[in-house]
């Protein structure tokens, strides 16, 4: 039988995946902060479990991953409420560790090839934006064609594993 902390995890990933899309095409500031401190909690509680779970299995490598992935989103639940322009440092902050951590959770065979490959897909994107705001690019968190380009990579990662708790007897 699934355990309810896998429904939890999976409904925080459902709505950190879909609050933070969201917020990235609404055009009124409150709206998208408010999107995307919904999505950031959600997430940091989602990624809290999955931490948990995979330490339990002995998985440290995804355990760590899903660890450095709740820091990551925890800098960018800090600087939300900045404002776009103010929440750079530490959006590059945020997004640089979601990479050390897709890279973490994808190295491990715990997940389908698929997810894995989204996951690196995303963090080289990630990876790539942080690269262009350290050397004067003026990116913005919804800026297109970087960093936007990574983020349904990202949420497609998120249903994978999604679709793996839920299908786990565990």
């Amino acid at each position: 039988m699934r355990s309810n902390l896998d429904t939890i995890a999976a409904t925080g990933l459902a709505i950190g995946g879909a609050f933070g899309l969201a917020g990235t095409f609404v055009a009124s500031a409150p709206l998208r902060e408010t999107l995307w401190a919904i999505d950031g909690v959600a997430l940091v509680v989602a990624t809290a479990l999955l931490t948990m779970k995979y330490q339990r299995l002995g998985n440290d490598c995804v355990a760590a991953g899903f660890l450095t992935f709740l820091a990551g989103e925890s800098l960018l639940l800090a600087g939300n409420a900045a404002g776009l322009e103010a929440s750079v440092p530490s959006y590059v902050g945020g997004i640089s560790l979601w990479a050390a951590a897709l890279v973490l959770i994808s190295a491990a065979n715990t997940f389908a090839l698929w997810m894995r490959l989204t996951g690196l897909i995303a963090a080289i994107l990630f990876v790539v934006t942080v690269a262009m705001v350290l050397w004067g690019a003026p990116l913005l968190p919804i800026s297109a064609p970087l960093p936007a380009a990574g983020y349904p990579f990202l949420v497609l990662g998120f249903a994978g594993w999604i679709w793996t708790l839920l299908k786990s007897p565990r």
